[in-house]
This record gives structure tokens, sequence and C-alpha cells, in this order.
């Protein structure tokens, strides 16, 4: 796909070993990567994309297609890509080193939200063994994940902290709050989300280094919560006994989203889609079954998912996951830059070739920052193609705006 990218964002696909986080990955970009059933099949972090979907712009107006050019349009939905991350399973004491756990933990880094992959079913031990479904409770592997995840992100900063306590003591940092965000840059934390989240627990910046360690636990967990959100996937949603098991983790974690999923129902879907086996979008709550050969076994694995997953889940869970992440934890909205207000084309004539997710709350000049930093300087105004009104800098978009960015270098 050619012209802009959608979004810098990035997901991280997380959890314990075996739970089927390599098989969500493969479903939601389509890339084979290996999939057995015991711990570290996965070791060096496999990166792919992954698509949201959101109903196109082109279909509100009234169009009867578009030309999408950095994403793809399928009857009317359009597909967004977005990078995603899946690194090895944890294991316990992960995050000191245990089964090279501070290696994938720092692959995470960069993450902006994270895709907590758990075994519904409770058939996976804590280190990543598969066994009968029920023997374990998914509600401990969640806790152990989350725990893991806080305290890799409180021994990075805890082992540096005594060096700040002296160095603050004798006057060495003037400015604690810059000091500690840039100690938190390489997670990809901003100054700005720290202030709130110091907020939050109202300690100001000046008694920043004045806190005990277990204040500092948990001021660095209010900032992962603010800044790296997650969605928790009940994988194998399928298999009996995860239906009570996904009411026992909502009523547990009511702070997060569930997402029921089968990540095998999803990447069996899609390998059938790509032999034109089945007629289906991913995301979709159902599927055709076109008139071509399918043997017995797959006809039966097909009614299954039909029933079991389908009708009951509206989905696999896979896309449902990702548009979670985005629209909700993240709070992105699709917007659509053009060039011609009234034809809806960008400058090669493709109507709405391109969508750009941005956060909610972002103006007009934060869109022209996206599509090009020069654009954002160079600002006069911008007109809303939808009823075709002049807008200033300071416009709030909205999902689905469709705007024309006007700047000096472009005026007349």
């Amino acid at each position: 796909m050619k012209g802009l990218e959608p979004t810098d964002t990035l997901i991280g696909v997380v959890g314990k070993t075996n739970v089927g986080k390599s098989t969500f990955f493969s479903a939601a970009t389509e890339i084979e990567v290996p999939i057995e059933n015991r711990p570290f099949v996965t070791i060096e972090p496999n990166v792919g994309i992954g698509y949201a979907r959101r109903k196109c712009v082109h279909i509100e107006l009234g169009l009867p297609k578009c030309d999408a050019s950095n994403s793809v349009c399928e009857n009317g939905e359009r597909l967004i890509p977005v990078k995603m991350m899946d690194v090895a399973g944890l294991v316990p004491g992960a995050h000191q080193g245990r089964g090279l756990g501070n290696k994938f933990l720092d692959d995470l880094r960069r993450a902006d939200v994270f895709l907590l992959i758990v075994d519904s079913s409770g058939s996976t031990s804590p280190e990543g063994v598969v066994t009968r479904p029920g023997t374990y409770d998914p509600v401990d592997e969640i806790k152990f994940v989350v725990d893991e995840i806080d305290e890799w992100i409180y021994q990075s900063v805890e082992k540096d902290w005594d060096k700040f306590l002296k160095q603050y003591a004798i006057g060495a940092i003037k400015d604690p709050l810059e000091e500690f965000s840039q100690r938190l840059s390489g997670f990809g934390i901003l100054k700005e989300q720290i202030e709130v989240a110091l907020d939050h627990l109202k300690i100001s910046s000046n008694e920043l280094f004045k806190i005990n360690k277990q204040d500092l636990k948990n001021l660095l967990k209010e900032i992962r919560r603010l800044t790296k959100p997650m969605v928790i996937v009940a994988n194998k949603i399928d298999i009996p006994g995860s239906e009570k098991n996904l009411e026992k983790i909502k009523n547990t974690f009511k702070e997060y989203p569930v997402i029921p999923a089968s990540a095998a129902a999803e990447l069996l879907l899609r390998k059938l889609r790509k032999k034109k086996a089945i007629e289906y979008i991913p995301g979709d709550q159902d599927f055709k079954i076109n008139q071509i050969e399918i043997d017995s076994k797959t006809k039966s694995a097909l009614e299954l998912i039909k029933q079991n997953i389908m009708e009951k889940y509206k989905g696999t869970g896979v896309v449902q996951a990702i548009n979670e992440a985005l629209f909700n934890s993240l709070k992105l909205i699709p917007v659509y830059p053009v060039e011609d207000i009234n034809k809806y084309t960008d400058k090669k004539n493709r109507v709405l070739p391109d969508v750009i997710l941005i956060r909610k709350g972002s103006t007009a000049r934060d869109l022209a920052s996206k599509i090009h930093s020069d654009l954002a300087k160079t600002f006069l105004y911008a007109i809303n193609a939808k009823n075709k009104q002049r807008i200033g800098a300071g416009y709030l978009l909205n999902e689905n705006d469709v705007i024309k960015i006007v700047a000096t270098a472009g005026k007349g």
C-alpha cells in the first residue's frame, strides 16, 4: 500500500507462554509464525501488520466507491493497517530475567497498547505446559502478566533511584520532573503523561524524589495504566468451561475491556478466505461457504465456528480486539485528508485514498502535522469537505471528518 501511514501506533501482543499468542498474531497479520504446544517457540519478536476496521466514509457520502491507497476497502468496510509485535510468552519471574524475560519485555518498550492474550479455558500451566481445561485459573494468569510488566518497569527505574536521591539531596537535580521523564522516555512515556499520573496520586513534582519505594511502585503502575492501556483477549473461548471463566474475568478486571476470542477460528477463516472457499471480511460476524469442494473435516470445523463462536460472540474477536485497542483504549478516530472538497479526491484524482488515525481531541493543525511537518508550519486554514465550511487551526476533529488543509505554499 502506498500513501500516508495511517498511524504510527504499535500494538504489543503479550501473555503467558503457550496461550495462543502466536496463533492470534498469525491470524491478525496473516504472517506464518511457528505455532507449537511448547514454551519459547517464539524467541525473537514477530512484527507484522494487523487491521482495524471501520465503515468507510464513502458510504456516508453516497459515493459508489473509493480508491483506498494506504488501507483497504472491502464492501464499504475500511481495513486500516496497524503495526503489531508479538514477543515470546512470559513465565513467572520474567522481570528478573527468568526465561529470557528481560529481553522479551524490553522488546515491548515502544508499545502504545497491549493486547493481553489469556487462555480462558484454563488449560495452560504457569510454565506454559498444556494440560486439561479448567486446571488453571485465567484470573491468576492475568494478574501474573500484569504484575510482571509492572515489576519490569519498576525495576528499570528503581535500580537508579538511590543515585537520583543522592543527586537531588546535593542540589545536582534542578528539575525533578524533567529528570524523571528522561528516565522513562525509553518506554515511550511523555512528560505530560507523568504529570497526569502525579496529579492523580496527589504528588507534586517537587516531592518526586522524596517518595518511598512503595510510592514509586504505585506511581509507575499509574503511569503504565495511563500510557500503556491493556485489552484482555480471552482466547480459546470455544473450549468448554471458557464461557464461565469469561464472566469471572470480566467481574475481576472491571478496569480492562475483555474481548472473547478464538484465534484458531480466525486463522482458519483467513486461510479459507485466501483460497476463496468462503466469503469473509476480517471482523465479520458471519461467513458464507462458496460452492467449491471443502472436505468434510473442514465443513465440520466451520459449523462449530458458526455455532460456538460467530453466533455467540458476533465474531472471532481478533479484529474486535484490535478495534478495542485503537478506537476505545487509545481513543483514535479515522479522518480522511483530501485536496478537492467537491470530488473528495487527492492530487492524483483518487477518491478518499488515505485515512489517518488521530487522537480524539486533535485539531486541524495536528492533522496537518500528521500529513507533513511543513504543512503545519505553513497552515492557513482548513475546509470541512462535508459541509464546505472553512475551519481554523484549533478546530477539533470528529470521526470520519473529510478535511482539506490549505497552507501558504499552496495558496493561489
